[in-house]
């Protein structure tokens, strides 16, 4: 009998393989990698340490060094000293009058002593920001040549010979060349011409479109003119003054470009010192200040010595008045029968430049006077808080395009910071003694707080009536309690 054979089960499948973790590398690029890790930390370390070896080197180098020995040290002492004397001998100290703004006038706000869109001088030439305009002054210098027929050499060999009297304007070394220099002159020459001959003939008659954007008396002829009154972007006047472009009455049109009219009895310097004289009154000729009394008063930047008089809102408790001058100078003040005269000052946002160079002007020039900073610490005395601006508004002698009271406030604040100033030396100084002496009077004072704080309106017939009746009555109470009084001590009489 046949036995059935078993049947054998099939063998189990293979399981699947392993995925491995993240990208299938081979073993060398591995190992590259941890080498690459390694050395990535250890680069760090190697290079500071090796900066810290050669600081230390040069250290120790420097340690090692002999120090030089009397005698060389006084050799280095003279050669100085004779570099320094022949640095001077051929340095003029008496054409200087365009000078760098001082850096403690410049913390507080450099854009007011920065030009914005046009260079003149040698300060700001070349600046970034400043540079789209070169293509218009040479634009001005093909229109100067082609007016008057001339080559530019014949202009180039005029700026040679005022070079030297040129430099000795400005204050400080200059870093261009000579042939820079003279090239500069040139282009700002005539530049500046044209905008002058432009403002008093027109420029459409110099060869100009009517839509020019820059030689045209709109857009921004504002921001040009606004950087011709800054006091490091000068231009000397005498180098505007070309063979065949001499202007006549080339004075006149400097002021009808500015607006003002300037002092015919002295030469101008540049265009901030045509505007400055332009504002004086007529009498205040600017004196040297080396020819002031002597003083044995230090004269340093102290806000005690620019108080000059006291603000509006103590004056009017004072029964001071204030009433709006009708003069077109601002510096015509006047106080009369206690009333304080002053013309109307307009403040706009060009303000605080053109007044912050002017200060500047006055601070560095020495013969120049302070009449234009005295002017200004003395409004800045009269303001001194929101109702005295807003009071000042009412009586039409301050008129501002600004945000608010607070930032005419501020402003004055601001241009009186750092400013050297002796109260003696101003023009204002006589007038504000007067006000002064109003303000101490005893009896004004006493009847003006009484008028101030009772609103009384001695304009009015009825207030005398009132005001006399109420003094009648306090005497008639005193004699009523005098008189009950001495009955007490004296029955019998």
């Amino acid at each position: 009998m046949a036995v059935p054979s078993k049947r054998r089960s099939p063998p189990p499948p293979p399981p699947p393989p392993q995925l491995p973790f993240g990208p299938k590398l081979p073993f060398p690029h591995i190992i590259i990698r941890r080498k690459a890790r390694r050395n990535y930390q250890l680069r760090p370390m190697l290079t500071w340490y090796f900066l810290t070896f050669m600081m230390r080197q040069k250290l120790q180098t420097r340690n090692q060094q002999p120090e030089e020995t009397r005698e060389e040290w006084v050799i280095w002492i003279k050669d100085k000293m004779e570099q320094v004397m022949r640095d001077a001998a051929t340095t003029s100290w008496d054409k200087l009058c365009i000078y760098r703004v001082p850096l403690s006038f410049q913390k507080s706000d450099k854009n007011s002593y920065f030009p914005h869109t046009v260079s003149l001088g040698p300060y700001h030439h070349g600046d970034e920001h400043l540079r789209p305009m070169d293509y218009h002054k040479w634009r001005a210098v093909n229109m100067v040549m082609k007016r008057t027929k001339q080559g530019i050499e014949m202009y180039i060999d005029a700026m040679k010979e005022l070079e030297e009297r040129a430099r000795a304007c400005y204050e400080g070394p200059i870093g261009l060349s000579s042939n820079k220099f003279t090239q500069m002159l040139v282009l700002d020459g005539c530049f500046v011409l044209d905008l002058f001959r432009g403002a008093y003939e027109g420029f459409s008659k110099l060869g100009y479109d009517r839509n020019d954007p820059v030689f045209a008396m709109r857009g921004s002829m504002h921001s040009i003119r606004r950087d011709m009154l800054m006091l490091e972007n000068q231009l000397p006047l005498m180098p505007t003054y070309m063979p065949s472009t001499k202007i006549e009455n080339s004075q006149e049109n400097n002021n009808k470009f500015f607006h003002p009219i300037a002092d015919k009895d002295k030469e101008e310097l540049h265009c901030l010192d045509v505007f400055r004289r332009s504002v004086l009154q007529p009498s205040l000729k600017p004196e040297p200040r080396l020819s002031r009394r002597w003083s044995w008063k230090p004269v340093v930047a102290d806000k005690r010595q620019q108080k000059l008089l006291h603000c509006v809102t103590e004056l009017r408790e004072a029964g001071i008045k204030f009433k709006r001058r009708k003069s077109d100078r601002l510096w015509d003040i006047q106080f009369k029968n206690g009333c304080l005269e002053i013309p109307k000052l307009l403040i706009h946002d060009g303000t605080k430049s053109l007044l912050s160079n002017l200060i500047a002007f006055e601070q560095c020039h020495i013969d120049s006077t302070k009449q234009i900073t005295s002017y200004i610490i003395f409004v800045e005395n009269l303001i001194n808080s929101n109702e005295d601006v807003r009071y000042l508004q009412y009586c039409g002698i301050i008129e501002h395009w600004l945000e608010s009271d607070s930032e005419v406030v501020d402003l004055f604040h601001k241009l009186c910071q750092d400013v050297v100033f002796d109260p003696i030396d101003s023009y204002l100084y006589p007038l504000c003694l007067g006000v002064d002496r109003f303000y101490s009077r005893k009896w004004s004072l006493f009847s003006a707080v009484i008028l101030h704080k009772y609103q009384l309106n001695l304009r009015s017939p009825w207030a005398y009536f009132s005001f006399f009746g109420a003094v009648i009555l306090l005497l008639l109470t005193f004699c009523e309690s005098f008189f009950t009084v001495y009955a007490y001590f004296e029955p019998n009489t």
